[in-house]
């Protein structure tokens, strides 16, 4: 069943470092069998109580297993280092229906 990597970031904290992120993590998501289905950051909000995200990116895998692999993996972990610095964000993994 897929599953889904869910990114919502509240602010970016580093825009540079945010930069360098993506530069890391797209082709180690994509090595992992990952594929990218949404990247903004505009969007139309109907309705929000709390700050609207300043991005939201939702990756596929093939599975929960597949997007938990991507995010352990060697090829991953640069990013994830420059991600803690450079965003605030919530990382959700979801499954299918």
């Amino acid at each position: 069943m897929p599953a889904y990597v869910i990114s919502v970031t509240s602010k970016i904290l580093d825009a540079e470092a945010a930069q360098r992120y993506s530069e890391l993590a797209r082709p180690a998501a994509l090595a992992h069998g990952g594929t990218y289905l949404a990247r903004a950051t505009e969007f139309d909000v109907e309705e929000a109580r709390g700050p609207v995200p300043a991005r939201i990116v939702v990756i596929e895998f093939a599975d929960r297993a597949a997007a938990k692999a991507w995010y352990d993996s060697p090829e991953y972990a640069p990013a994830k280092r420059i991600a803690i610095e450079a965003l605030d964000r919530q990382l959700l993994f979801v499954d299918s229906v």
